[in-house]
């Protein structure tokens, strides 16, 4: 058999087993796609919390066949020619970091945001700030609780000073859904950094987080240089952040609908 040939078979192997198999990214225990899946993708020998695309996160968030996006055909712009930007924003399959739309959860109405950290790390550029701002005007149309689901690295370089106004952008929709007597539950997962951190995602009337996600504005090893001193064991993880006051209540992944479900209760009486 010749090389050419040997090359072919080994690549439709690969083909044939992508997707089929995941490996645990703290333990390295090799689990099927689809155990994982039903799992909610925790490992099940050591309980790591693999990431969610926002479309899955959704998905096992909302009630059945209840969720409509809404603002789908924003696409970033390559605004200041970045490098290498245009290419990257062609590379996925969904168009930024942030998918919105209308849902039930426990047949509450709701409006929902989830961030993608599979297109460029969840980073908040025009579109990300926009598409939230725009779901949050459409709760405050309908009358309706807000619910974002943070995962990110912070503003989008690519984009320069525009990415840094999304920050006061998104603050200030917030601010107005407040006013409006409406509730808003901010979700943070592994990672919830940088201008996303330090914006919309601490922002909620009720701040959730799940198990060990790191969540902060700068990393700790930047932390640790500027201050000159080493940090507390598990600083800027969930339950450090829950301690020190910084985030309500850490929910396992399997419990959020559940828990979501009490507070849009409690709000919906408010």
């Amino acid at each position: 058999m010749d090389i050419e040939k040997q090359t072919e078979e080994i690549s439709q192997k690969k083909g044939i087993l992508a997707g089929i198999w995941t490996k645990c990214k703290k333990c390295d225990q090799i689990f099927l796609q689809k155990d994982l899946e039903e799992n909610l993708m925790v490992c099940p020998k050591c309980g790591y919390y693999l990431r969610l695309d926002a479309k899955k996160r959704i998905e096992i968030t909302v009630d059945e066949d209840s969720f409509k996006e809404i603002n789908s055909n924003l696409k970033s712009v390559d605004l200041l020619n970045f490098p290498g930007y245009e290419e990257k924003i062609k590379e996925t399959d969904v168009n930024d970091a942030v998918v919105t739309g209308e849902a039930r959860i426990g047949g509450y109405n709701i409006i929902i945001a989830a961030m993608d950290f599979s297109f460029m790390g969840g980073s908040m550029g025009s579109v990300v700030g926009e598409k939230i701002v725009r779901a949050i005007e459409k709760a405050i149309k309908k009358k309706y609780p807000v619910i974002i689901v943070s995962s990110s690295g912070g503003a989008r370089m690519q984009e320069g000073i525009v990415s840094l106004m999304q920050m006061g952008k998104t603050s200030a929709a917030l601010a107005k859904l407040s006013d409006e007597g409406l509730a808003y539950i901010s979700i943070l997962t592994d990672p919830t950094t940088g201008g996303v951190a330090a914006s919309f995602a601490m922002l909620g009337d009720v701040n959730i987080a799940e198990p060990k996600a790191l969540i902060g504005f700068a990393g700790p090893r930047v932390i640790e240089q500027t201050i000159k001193q080493q940090l507390p064991e598990g600083f800027q993880l969930s339950e450090f952040l829950e301690k020190h006051g910084l985030v309500d209540i850490v929910v396992e992944r399997r419990d959020m609908k559940k828990i979501l479900i009490k507070l849009l209760g409690f709000f919906s009486k408010k």
